[in-house]
């Protein structure tokens, strides 16, 4: 299925960018009885492929086993348009600002102890940028007492709609918009990643808002 072309990201660059700056994806396999499982899990892109650190035995772990064709999804919540901004009583019209990014692609469960601690080292240099410990070697127990799940895909699709579908006239309207119901402070945000910024106490273009 193509994605409308106005909504998809066209930057690899931006994709891994996106994944890497959020804190939680969902990954989902196929559980025993052939039910999809969706699991939150913390995660990092790295050698082109997504890692996972999990507890060695699991409900997850056996599904991937079994059937290694898993999802993983991210997704950001960018902002909630109420109806009104659009239409003065057709609920219909409300809408939601966002970016996600859907993969396909084959789990495996690594277990070379060098690849093992590259992957947990970049997830602490993901989620703990002050630093502050020590880097983890492959001879390190602790390698080898968790399960490090590797995705490698074979569909990787990004999709956002953050306002570079409005005239620029018509995104400042809207940056208005959601600044009144939303308070400056909350505001400023969204407006940052639709490409706005406030001087003056008014919305002004300060880039398109492009992946």
């Amino acid at each position: 299925m193509q994605l409308v072309k106005k909504f998809e990201i066209k930057s690899r660059d931006k994709i891994v960018d996106f994944l890497n700056g959020q804190p939680v994806g969902r990954v989902a396999s196929i559980d025993k009885h052939g039910y999809p499982q969706v699991i939150p899990m913390n995660f990092v892109w790295a050698e082109g492929a997504v890692y996972m650190h999990s507890h060695p035995m699991g409900e997850k772990l056996e599904n991937m086993l079994r059937n290694p064709k898993v999802g993983f999804e991210v997704d950001q919540h960018v902002c909630f348009l109420p109806s009104y901004y659009f239409h003065p009583t057709d609920a219909s019209q409300a809408d939601t600002l966002y970016i996600s990014v859907v993969i396909k692609g084959r789990a495996v469960l690594v277990s070379d102890g060098e690849e093992k601690a590259r992957a947990l080292n970049a997830l602490m240099e993901k989620y703990q940028k002050e630093g502050r410990y020590e880097p983890l070697a492959a001879e390190m127990p602790v390698v080898h007492e968790v399960a490090i799940i590797k995705v490698i895909p074979d569909d990787m699709r990004g999709k956002y709609k953050i306002g570079q579908h409005w005239s620029r006239p018509y995104r400042l309207k809207m940056a208005q918009n959601i600044i009144e119901r939303e308070g400056l402070e909350n505001a400023k945000p969204i407006l940052a990643i639709m490409g706005i910024e406030v001087k003056n106490g008014a919305p002004e273009v300060a880039s398109e808002p492009e992946m």
